[in-house]
C-alpha cells in the first residue's frame, strides 16, 4: 500500500465575508480549486465585532456548503424552507442545486465563535437540482473513542463509527480528530481522491518523510495514496477532509460555480428578474 506523504503546506489567509465576518481562508485563495473542493474558510473569534453582522440573504447555485460549528450558536434560514438553530457539534450540509437563498447569522451577542465553511463542488448533471437542506445533530453523530483519540464522523467512516451523509457522488470522509500527545491515528483513504487535512491545534507529523513544522490552523495538502499516518507532537485536533474529483471545468461568478461562463450570467440574470429560486 502506498503511504500517503505532505503534498504541500499552506496558512491560510486573513479574509472578511458576508457583512464583514472576519475568517482565515485557504482553499478557494491557495490552493484556488483542490476538485472537488472550491473553499475552504476557518471562521472563529472571541470578539462579537467580528461575527456579529453575520451572513445575511445571499445565493449560490452548483455547490454545496457544509458548515461545521465548534462553538457558539448560528442561525441559518432559506428560500426553500429550511432552517436550523446550530450550536458546538452541529453541521448543516445544504446542496444549493438550481438555486437557494440563504442567511447564516450568529444566535448570540458575545462569546467565542468557532467553525468551518466547506465548499464542495457539484457535477454539471447535479447543478440545476432542486435544492436540499440537511441538518445534522451533534447527538446523532457517530464517534470513535479510545484512550488515544475521539473522531467524530461526518462523513465516511471508521471502524464501527459511521457518518451520517451516505450515497454521496464524492465519496467523502470528513472526521474531527483529536489525538493525544504522541499518539498515531492511522487510516486508509482511496488512492483515487483528492485528500488534506486541516490543524485546528497543535502540532503534527504527518506520513515517513520529514517537512516543515505543522502548527495551529494550517491546511495540509497530501499526496494520493492509501496509507495515512499521523503523528501528535503535542495534543492536537484536526479535520480529514478527503473526497473523489470530479474532472469538470469550472466557471466562477461569486456565490455562483457553474461549468461555463453562460451558465454564470444566466445566474446572475436570473437572480435579478426573480426567476432564481424555482
Amino acid at each position: 500500500m502506498k503511504n500517503i506523504e505532505v503534498s504541500k503546506i499552506i496558512d491560510p489567509i486573513p479574509a472578511s465575508d458576508g457583512a464583514g465576518v472576519k475568517l482565515k481562508r485557504s482553499i478557494g485563495v491557495e490552493p484556488d480549486y483542490f476538485d472537488p473542493f472550491l473553499m475552504l474558510d476557518e471562521f472563529g473569534s472571541e470578539n462579537s465585532e467580528d461575527y456579529i453582522a453575520g451572513f445575511p440573504a445571499h445565493p449560490h447555485r452548483g455547490i454545496e456548503t457544509v458548515t461545521y460549528m465548534l462553538a457558539g450558536e448560528f442561525e441559518h434560514k432559506d428560500s426553500a424552507g429550511g432552517k436550523g438553530r446550530m450550536t458546538a457539534g452541529d453541521v448543516q450540509w445544504m446542496k444549493t442545486g438550481s438555486g437557494i437563498i440563504h442567511s447564516e447569522m450568529p444566535a448570540m451577542k458575545e462569546g467565542k465563535l468557532h467553525g468551518f465553511q466547506l465548499w464542495i463542488n457539484m457535477p454539471a448533471k447535479l447543478k440545476m437540482k432542486k435544492p436540499e437542506y440537511i441538518y445534522i445533530d451533534k447527538y446523532k453523530m457517530s464517534i470513535h473513542k479510545d484512550e488515544n483519540k475521539k473522531i467524530t464522523v461526518i462523513a465516511g467512516k471508521f471502524e464501527k463509527a459511521e457518518g451520517p451523509i451516505k450515497g454521496h457522488n464524492i465519496e467523502p470522509t470528513y472526521f474531527d480528530v483529536e489525538l493525544k500527545k504522541e499518539k498515531e491515528f492511522n487510516f486508509r483513504l482511496l488512492s483515487t481522491h483528492n485528500s488534506f487535512i486541516y490543524l485546528i491545534y497543535g502540532e503534527i507529523k504527518i506520513g515517513g518523510k520529514n517537512h516543515s513544522k505543522i502548527k495551529d490552523s494550517t491546511l495540509i495538502l497530501l499526496t494520493k495514496g492509501e496509507d495515512l499516518k499521523v503523528q501528535a507532537i503535542t495534543d492536537a485536533k484536526f479535520l480529514v477532509i478527503s473526497g473523489k474529483p470530479i474532472n469538470e471545468k469550472i466557471a466562477r461568478g461569486g456565490p455562483f460555480v457553474m461549468n461555463t461562463k453562460a451558465e454564470i450570467l444566466q445566474a446572475v440574470q436570473d437572480y435579478h428578474n426573480g426567476t432564481f429560486v424555482k
